[in-house]
């Protein structure tokens, strides 16, 4: 069975979607993209799927673990049931793209230079990164009512124009922003957006779905967090908490009014405010406070191969992934008894068969909860470490504190909003920049 690289958004329509444990889930029904301006790669965002309900589904494409030629194949059998809602910014390759007129400047087709042609199907290739991005367009070229039968022609996409992200012939600054945005690093995006009118700035945040608005609201000052979630309906707003890291959710719910707080706490999945609750209630100048409750926890029996695997985990920070705590059963936070911790350099030095409690680091202390911000500031300049495990009076673990979170306390409150290189007032001792 071949695994395709290179697939028509057309035949992908009706193609049976299979968890990895071959159920069926629905059937594919359109393909939503990223549509970049000039020339930038314009990737898949995922597909609309029916599932045998009837109800339509977004599918994320990083959800995709391989396209044969009958069938589509998940990573995960896990899947979001929420129904899917086209949003700003995403367009639909079947709903919103085929069918309609563009032009072309391919220097391989003059005699199609100045004259509309109509879309028929769009390519989409899988890059060197495993995501998928549109390749090519199939068009053809317009004729009267009783020509015959029009030619397909291929286009490579950076000679196709007239698409834009609010679709074909449409301007729409919402979705060119939100298109150009895309492929910026959420600390970037956030300071974009203060920079635009507010009304415009609420309209693009609003379309941002809710994983990619929690990763920019945790760039943000929790003043502008505040601000923003304020302008979300409740029931959304809970949704993009329950995205954020869950020390970001209570420094955020701690700036907003308790009874509105309570509510939100409320709506959230029990799993996902628990550990919320947890943080805010300690005080907030304390280590407990800075920690987040989901670090790379491991049990005795772990060997350094399942550890490292685990450690070159994507989503997980640079600064949690440099250390591994073990722990006894269970491994949820607040854990079974502390064991140690071993440092990603210690795991990349041992054999891959090697338990991870034969290396546990002996001279590493920990950090309690109660400790104030000073003491996790003296810890990590002693120990040279960016992040480190954080327990109460009984050795249970309750997580674990970075060094990025306990700058970003120990700055001014107002450091995101202004940079990391601020204009410094003269008249305060601050060096100027010419």
């Amino acid at each position: 069975m071949s695994d395709v690289t290179r697939v028509y958004a057309g035949r992908l329509s009706g193609m049976v979607v299979r968890g990895p444990e071959t159920d069926a889930i629905g059937r594919v029904r359109d393909v939503v993209v990223n549509v970049r301006p000039n020339g930038h790669t314009s990737r898949v965002l995922g597909l609309v799927v029916e599932m045998t309900n009837k109800r339509r589904i977004f599918l994320p494409m990083l959800r995709v673990g391989s396209i044969d030629p009958h069938e589509i194949m998940l990573v995960s059998g896990s899947v979001s049931l929420r129904g899917y809602k086209p949003r700003t910014g995403e367009v639909a390759i079947l709903g919103d793209l085929v069918g309609s007129s563009v032009h072309i400047d391919d220097p391989e087709l003059p005699r199609l230079h100045a004259k509309p042609v109509e879309i028929a199907d769009i390519e989409l290739e899988r890059t060197r990164t495993r995501d998928w991005a549109i390749s090519a367009v199939a068009v053809l070229e317009t004729r009267g009512t009783f020509s015959r039968r029009s030619e397909v022609f291929i286009v490579p996409w950076k000679h196709v124009h007239g698409i834009t992200a609010a679709g074909v012939g449409m301007s729409d600054a919402a979705a060119e922003l939100i298109a150009e945005f895309e492929d910026m690093r959420p600390a970037d995006v956030a300071s974009a957006l203060y920079e635009l009118p507010e009304t415009q700035r609420v309209t693009v945040a609003s379309e941002f779905d809710d994983e990619r608005l929690a990763d920019v609201l945790q760039e943000m000052s929790e003043d502008r967090q505040a601000e923003l979630i304020e302008t979300l309906d409740i029931e959304r707003a809970a949704d993009v908490l329950e995205e954020m890291d869950p020390d970001d959710a209570a420094d955020l719910l701690s700036e907003l009014d308790h009874q509105k707080a309570d509510v939100l706490l409320e709506l959230m999945d029990p799993e996902e405010s628990a550990p919320v609750r947890r943080l805010m209630s300690f005080n907030p100048d304390t280590v407990g406070a800075l920690m987040t409750p989901e670090p790379l926890i491991l049990t005795p029996q772990t060997t350094v191969a399942e550890a490292l695997a685990q450690a070159c985990n994507p989503d997980l920070p640079t600064s949690l992934a440099s250390i591994v705590f073990v722990v006894r059963p269970p491994t949820a936070t607040p854990t079974g008894k502390y064991l140690g911790s071993v440092h990603l350099q210690r795991l990349l030095r041992e054999p891959p068969s090697t338990l991870v409690s034969g290396i546990l680091d002996p001279d590493l202390p920990p950090l309690y909860a109660d400790d104030s911000q000073e003491t996790a500031a003296r810890y990590f300049a002693t120990y040279n470490l960016v992040c480190g495990p954080v327990i109460d009076n009984d050795q249970h673990l309750l997580g674990a504190v970075a060094v990025d979170d306990l700058l970003d306390h120990l700055l001014p409150d107002d450091w995101r909003d202004t940079g990391i290189r601020p204009e410094n007032d003269p008249e305060e001792g601050g060096v100027t920049h010419e």
